[in-house]
This record gives structure tokens, sequence and C-alpha cells, in this order.
């Protein structure tokens, strides 16, 4: 199956959420590794609001960790909707000029079971409480638009072991608007992403991952995805907010 990409943020962009949906289906799965979905029930639906680290920006479309979720056992039983734009982020307008915001508004809806946050490096140079605040919106938003979908928020990674303060700003400001809204936030600089392996999974400008990069990119977050289908499956919904 060929998969579509649709120019997210772009004045058209009404089309494609009208038009069409990129769906990216999981169809093979590991008993070991991911309960099947029972007998008629519907894949769980999720959105990846993003930057170019979603996008497979230096690699393809059909390389980005949300597509390769298509033959990834990990992950199966679940419909993916790639709503990443290059550049954007909680506010930094994308290539396009789409944020996460409007990643949320365009492509989220009622029967969305997992909604994923990645990034974004895009937002440095703003201020670290106005980036909480758009986060927060954002999330909030997409819990409005699919109350019983599970909230997964990961923040931006750092490329060295010692990170830019800006990037740490981001992320304890995308944790404190995660546990407000009731979300699992997955700290990539905490966990030290990349750092230890950035001539191999980082490309030539530096910054954008490499096929193998956007694997390892899928195995982590995966792991995430792997925890909460089943329970949007199950209806479970989002934890109540600490």
């Amino acid at each position: 199956m060929q998969d579509t990409v649709f120019p997210h943020g772009h004045p058209g962009r009404a089309f494609a959420a009208a038009g069409a949906v990129i769906l990216l289906a999981v169809t093979s799965g590991s008993a070991a590794q991911t309960q099947p979905l029972a007998t008629g029930q519907s894949p769980v639906r999720v959105v990846v609001v993003g930057d170019s680290l979603s996008t497979g920006h230096g690699t393809s479309p059909q390389q980005a960790w949300p597509a390769l979720m298509r033959t990834d056992p990990q992950v199966a039983g679940l419909e993916v909707v790639n709503a990443a734009e290059d550049g954007s982020g909680y506010l930094s307008p994308g290539d396009f000029g789409g944020t996460f915001g409007t990643e949320v508004d365009d492509f989220v809806t009622a029967n969305t079971g997992v909604v994923v946050f990645f990034g974004s490096e895009n937002d440095l140079g703003y201020a670290p409480a106005d980036i909480g605040d758009a986060a927060l919106a954002a999330m909030d938003r997409a819990a409005a638009l699919a109350p019983a979908a599970k909230i997964i928020v990961v923040g931006p990674p750092s490329y060295t072991a010692i990170p830019d303060p800006g990037l740490v700003d981001i992320s304890d400001q995308l944790k404190a608007a995660a546990r407000q809204a009731g979300g699992e936030f997955v700290d990539p600089i905490a966990e030290g992403w990349i750092s230890d392996d950035f001539d191999d999974l980082i490309g030539p400008d530096g910054d954008h991952p490499t096929v193998l990069g956007q694997h390892y990119l899928l195995e982590h977050i995966g792991a995430h995805l792997e925890q909460a289908a089943p329970a949007a499956a199950a209806g479970k919904g989002r934890p109540e907010a600490q």
C-alpha cells in the first residue's frame, strides 16, 4: 500500500482532513509482545503530533518512525495518523504554518485512542512559560476532542551528555503540562536517548535521524505505545491528573 503525505498546516489542509486521512495500519503482530485485539474490535487510532523528527526528514516519509509502525510487531493493532510537520512546535510555526495545536485540531478525532506529542527543539527561543501554556492548551484540546484517548508527551531529545539549557527548560514545561493534562511524560534527555550513538543514529546534517535512528525512535516510543494501546482498546481512557 502506498502512503499518502499531506502538507499539514497548508491552507488546503481542510481538504486533507475532510477528504482523506493518512492511515498507516499495522497488520502484523506478536502474541509474545502485544496481545492481539479481540475479534471484530477496531484497531486503536494513534495520532502523532510532531516535527521533522517524525516526518522522516533526511530519510523519507516511509522510513519515519510512525510509518515503520506498519510492520513492527511491538505495536500491532494500531492505525497511525502522522500529523507531524517540519519546523513545527507548540509555538513554532512549521513549513506550512502549522503548530502542534493545529495538528491536534486537524487530525485528532473522537475515536482516537492515543495521541503522541513528540518534541520540539523548534520552540527554542520562545519564553518557557509560553511554551508550557501552549503545550497545556494543545493537550487539553486533544483531550476535549478525544475524551477517552491516552496522551503520551515525549520531550525533545538532546544529542549530547550536557544538554542545551533551553531544551531542559522546554522539557520541564512539558513535564508539568503533561502532569496537569493527565498524560504520560517521557523524557529523552533524562533517559539519554541518542547521545551514546550519535554517529550511527543522526544523519550528516547533525540534527535528523538516519534510518537506524528512526528505528531507534520507534523502539523507544513504541515501548510506551505497547502499554497504551491495550488500555485504549479497552476504553479505559486517560488517568486523572495528579
